[in-house]
């Protein structure tokens, strides 16, 4: 491991690894060991990745995984909304860096080009008494040179796309737009320009998809996010449904994967 320079204007510590079994993981292991963050940890290989729901990530060399250790001063409920808070900080900070057309947003933690999986989102929370909060530990892996093979569905890569970043790089660039996002989001006060902001950087109202939900699949057309930033749904029946979990399929072909 080695200490990197501070990122944020606070002077945030990045912490970078060679290898970890994942970098949430480490982060979950510090939090326990009473560290509280602000902090960012990096590392070049990952060998337990993990994604929603306990899926496996891959972790191919030249990608970028990260996590972000920060405490809140919010109800756990809003905590969940980091992930969206985090969508809009990967966009600006890909835009930044370079123009990439088709880049988008997909509920809840979904980074795209077009259809295809550019990158995801994982948070996770920790509450340590005596201290007051919560703490939050925000995971984004990010496809910069490679994309996963033999997946479900269309993946791709910055580089594929002309864009060329190193990890470090990326981060940079993210650790900037995390700092500008979580400030505008202040504990889910400033929710609604998250939300507002999201909704520009995510698909047209009308896009068709399907929700695999609790209750089973549900097909219908995107109608937005809520007050609190769960997904909107209208049904066939014409009836709008609400989804605060869920993973969302979308049902256009994708021409660049």
């Amino acid at each position: 491991m080695t200490q990197g320079p501070a990122l944020l204007p606070e002077g945030c510590p990045l912490l970078h690894f060679a290898e970890v079994d994942g970098t949430n993981a480490e982060a979950m292991r510090r939090v326990s060991a009473g560290e509280r963050g602000p902090m960012w940890i990096i590392a070049d290989r990952q060998t337990a990745g993990r994604g929603r729901s306990g899926r496996s990530w891959e972790s191919a060399a030249g990608n970028l995984f990260a996590s972000f250790v920060t405490p809140l001063a919010c109800p756990p409920a809003k905590a969940g909304q980091l992930s969206l808070v985090t969508g809009v900080a990967v966009i600006d900070a890909i835009r930044r860096a370079g123009t990439i057309p088709g880049l988008r947003l997909k509920w809840p933690n979904d980074v795209l080009v077009g259809t295809s999986k550019l990158g995801g989102i994982l948070v996770e929370s920790s509450s340590r008494p005596p201290h007051p909060g919560i703490i939050a530990i925000v995971g984004i892996g990010l496809n910069l040179v490679a994309a996963p093979v033999g997946l479900d569905r269309a993946a791709t890569f910055l580089f594929r796309h002309g864009l060329e970043l190193s990890p470090h790089e990326a981060l940079c660039f993210l650790a900037d737009t995390m700092n500008d996002w979580i400030a505008i989001w202040n504990n889910g006060e400033g929710f609604e320009r998250v939300r507002e902001a999201w909704l520009r950087r995510a698909g047209a109202i009308g896009e068709p998809l399907t929700v695999n939900a609790v209750g089973g699949p549900v097909a219908g057309t995107f109608a937005g996010l809520d007050a609190d930033g769960a997904l909107l749904v209208d049904d066939a029946a014409g009836h709008r449904c609400s989804f605060a979990f869920g993973d969302v399929t979308l049902q256009a072909k994708d021409a660049n994967s």
